[in-house]
């Protein structure tokens, strides 16, 4: 079985190793295609730093810290704070000892003229995701970064990203959202064949707004998942309308969606076929999409509760197979 998903970092990152260890059990040859968001990257101190691809890396290949979700397990922070003593800026973004490995790297391969797919590759190898069975993909070779725009008064200011999220903690009401890039972004070699080839295609709970809406504003991403012959199935980020990690609800406030678990899945109505939401939503109903109910709390909790997860969406996607 081929699957293909689209993945933001620590939700997404998750979902796709309880997804993993589900088909080491039942289908151990199947294969996943991860395409993963690059909206939120960024560049500090002159190093090109890719934060969901980094966090499914660190998840997939066993070093990630476990308790923050994202960052390198054991790690340290002595060149960051080295760079405090001089006065670099920013501060509110912490780059550890180890993880600066993967950003030097990076920046280095890119400036010798490699894309972000050929890095991406280089750097999955490190981590064994093709022992695993799994290729990751960034959404585009083009450099992407997702600005917010903030109300203030009477005036507006836009910021990157990652100082809204991090910095602010997303408590700045935001007025809207500027993918900069996006315009003449073409999606990466082997992400619309992935998306055209596969035999299930699933949402893994990334945020909807600059995680997976990100990916979906990529030229031509959209046009294949509605035109794919295989079920697109996604889970619910949300739980009885509040995000099961993040700022979710702060960004679907700044489109004008509810944050509830029928308005996320109406985002992705003209593609999507299965919709799996928690017990507490059971309710929910999305027209044409056919909604399944997990049985426990939708919370991925370890590898084993994540994939009784990936286990029921697989389930639904076999049932709304067209």
């Amino acid at each position: 079985m081929r699957i293909t998903a689209l993945a933001g970092g620590v939700g997404g990152a998750r979902f796709i190793r309880g997804l993993r260890a589900h088909l080491d059990r039942v289908s151990p040859e199947s294969e996943i295609t991860v395409i993963a968001n690059t909206g939120d990257d960024i560049s500090l101190f002159g190093l090109r730093v890719c934060p969901d691809v980094d966090t499914l890396l660190y998840t997939l290949g066993g070093g990630i810290d476990e308790e923050q979700g994202w960052g390198r397990a054991d790690e340290s922070t002595r060149v960051q704070g080295e760079l405090e003593a001089y006065g670099a800026l920013p501060q509110w973004f912490t780059l550890g000892d180890l993880d600066l490995g993967t950003h030097i790297v990076r920046s280095q391969w890119l400036a010798q003229g490699q894309t972000a797919s050929e890095v991406t590759a280089r750097l999955a190898a490190r981590w064994g995701l093709p022992e695993q069975r799994i290729r990751l993909l960034p959404m585009t070779d083009t450099p992407v970064e997702t600005h917010v725009v903030l109300d203030e008064g009477e005036t507006q200011r836009a910021v990157h990203f990652q100082e809204w999220w991090v910095r602010l903690r997303a408590e700045v009401p935001a007025s809207r959202f500027v993918v900069a890039g996006l315009d003449r972004a073409a999606a990466a070699p082997g992400v619309l064949d992935a998306l055209r080839d596969a035999d299930v295609i699933v949402l893994p709970p990334s945020n909807p707004v600059v995680s997976i809406g990100i990916i979906l504003g990529v030229p031509g991403v959209r046009d294949a998942l509605r035109g794919s012959t295989a079920p697109v199935v996604g889970v619910s980020p949300l739980i009885s309308g509040r995000p099961v990690r993040g700022h979710a609800d702060a960004c679907l406030a700044a489109i004008g969606v509810d944050s509830t678990s029928a308005a996320v899945a109406g985002l992705y109505a003209d593609f999507l076929d299965g919709w799996l939401v928690d017990p507490a939503d059971a309710s929910v109903r999305v027209r044409g999409v056919e909604t399944a109910v997990h049985g426990g709390p939708l919370l991925m909790t370890d590898v084993d509760a994540t994939a009784a997860i990936a286990a029921d969406l697989l389930a639904l996607a076999e049932r709304v197979r067209r």
